[in-house]
């Protein structure tokens, strides 16, 4: 899922990869209209995977913040409204989420888009932020003989 989930530069919400063309990706919007369109090298796509959020010490990838919100929200939609919420209740909510978030690097803006993302994956029906790792193949010891 991390790898299939995309954010467009210039484009809102989030999209799906559908499809791989020859010069571009076939994407899906995850909103209600399901409005499949094409994007483009020229197009700043960017998977969710690669994204992270800053803290006073390491990065943290976006997943675990989103599992983070799940778990304060209980896995339903956020409470709080981002396009009506002040900054101070902004910044108090996503405290709850993530507590060691740098005040500094961390602006509203992205605490709004990280709060219209969840709502949107958790509308499409994607809840499953962290996945498990499966072992590959070759780590696997009872495969020696």
């Amino acid at each position: 899922m991390q790898q299939t989930i995309l954010a467009i530069s210039g484009k809102p919400g989030l999209y799906k990869l559908v499809s791989r063309g020859n010069n571009n990706l076939i994407v899906e919007a995850l909103d209600a209209t399901h409005k499949r369109m094409p994007a483009f090298a020229t197009d700043r796509i960017t998977s969710l995977a690669d994204v992270a959020m800053f803290t006073e010490t390491d990065d943290i990838p976006l997943m675990d913040v989103l599992d983070n919100l799940k778990k304060l929200e209980g896995g339903k939609k956020a409470s709080i409204n981002e396009k009506k919420a002040s900054s101070e209740e902004l910044r108090a909510y996503f405290t709850k989420v993530l507590p060691e978030w740098d005040q500094d690097r961390v602006q509203n803006s992205h605490i709004k888009k990280l709060i219209s993302w969840y709502n949107i994956l958790v509308e499409a029906g994607i809840t499953d932020f962290k996945e498990e790792m499966s072992p590959t193949e070759g780590d696997n010891i009872d495969d020696r003989k």
